[in-house]
């Protein structure tokens, strides 16, 4: 294993978040590579959504509100303002976080959030201009045609072309009557959608559904339950995402415009009550899976991998578990997953999954664990490897 490239900024951003390796780290085996689960910070509350500043810094989400910094490996206690209202109820509140393609030069943050709607919520997102501990001129950019009791979705990927995703769950609608008229076949709302976007929140012009009349010129694809994990493949720029099935039939997906990825009315999953839900696997007009999990694991979090920290997981998906408080690795080739392995299982619930800026891996814990293990990385155990 060989060292990660070694720029003096990097350096510095690794070193300063090693500073808990020594009193608070978990060792694991793997089939290509042992590693190191390592504390980066704890005390943070329903972790939700992390990125990283271009000094490395992580933005962090907490549920109930808060937008929150690390810096030089230490959590800034005061939460950054002007976050706006959020919806802090059952799985709503502030979701998830991400950089403008251009932050270095706009200092653009974009926030996906529950939006408190006469009485209910929605899904919505807003961005603003990040100044010190501040964000200004905060607007909305897109406001979901949604509502329910959760099911938010909220995941945030910029693609190569700068166009925003921008997942909404189902909102917990339930799967009665005709499974074609619940509300993820019916693209005149946002419930289980993906959502293609300009960075200000305009359509763009070569949407799938944008001369469809009645339907919600934002959707690029419909039919999913409830996606917590959405990313950018590193090599082919394609939009990959997960979603939660009920008991069992969580997916990963490949997102691709105008498409139908079938729930409620096909899947791999029952009822929480054990009853059927589904009338096959298959229906024609309908995407399967790249890949799904029977039982669930309750996927939250995607990340493929293209660092050299780790070079035999190069180009490996990563998938954090909830339920199954574990990581996913997928072993992928071209769009067909081969092998999969558990990782860090039984260490907490896994909310998000990211690649530093350093090549390494970092986790979100949103609970299961103590608190203090709120922000994860994993480092390789190799004696050619060393993280400081």
């Amino acid at each position: 294993m060989h060292r990660v490239s070694s720029i003096v900024s990097l350096f510095v951003f690794s070193a300063a978040l090693s500073f808990t390796a020594a009193s608070q780290s978990t060792d694991f085996s793997s089939d290509f590579h042992d590693f190191r689960a390592v504390t980066v910070v704890g005390g943070l509350e329903n972790v939700w959504g992390m990125t990283f500043l271009p000094n490395g810094d992580i933005l962090v989400t907490e549920r109930p509100g808060r937008l929150r910094r690390v810096s030089n490996g230490e959590l800034q206690e005061a939460a950054i303002t002007g976050v706006p209202e959020v919806h802090a109820q059952g799985q709503g509140g502030l979701l998830d976080v991400a950089l403008h393609p251009d932050f270095e030069s706009n200092s653009l943050v974009y926030l996906s959030y529950s939006k408190p709607v006469d009485g209910n919520s929605t899904t919505a997102v807003a961005r603003g201009r990040l100044e010190g501990s501040t964000l200004l001129d905060v607007e909305d950019i897109f406001v979901a045609n949604s509502s329910g009791r959760g099911h938010y979705g909220s995941r945030l990927v910029f693609d190569n072309d700068g166009y925003l995703y921008v997942t909404v769950g189902d909102r917990q609608a339930s799967p009665t009557g005709e499974l074609e008229a619940h509300p993820a076949q019916d693209y005149s709302n946002h419930h289980g959608t993906v959502s293609r976007l300009h960075d200000d929140g305009r359509i763009p012009d070569d949407n799938p559904f944008l001369d469809v009349e009645g339907a919600e010129p934002s959707i690029y694809s419909f039919g999913h339950r409830n996606q917590q994990g959405m990313t950018k493949h590193p090599e082919t720029g394609q939009i990959w995402a997960v979603e939660h099935g009920p008991r069992g039939g969580d997916e990963l997906n490949l997102i691709r415009p105008g498409l139908n990825y079938g729930w409620p009315v096909i899947g791999y999953g029952i009822n929480y009550n054990g009853d059927e839900i589904h009338s096959a696997t298959h229906a024609e007009g309908m995407e399967q899976p790249a890949h799904y999990w029977v039982p669930s694991i309750a996927t939250s979090g995607l990340l493929i991998y293209d660092g050299d920290v780790f070079p035999q997981w190069k180009g490996n998906a990563f998938v954090g578990g909830l339920n199954g408080q574990q990581v996913a690795r997928l072993t992928m080739s071209g769009n067909d997953i081969v092998g999969e392995e558990t990782l860090f299982e039984g260490q907490g619930r896994v909310r998000d999954i990211r690649q530093g800026p350093d090549g390494y891996i970092y986790l979100g814990i949103d609970a299961g664990i103590s608190e203090g293990r709120s922000i994860v990385r994993l480092e390789p155990i190799d004696s050619d490897q060393d993280p400081n």
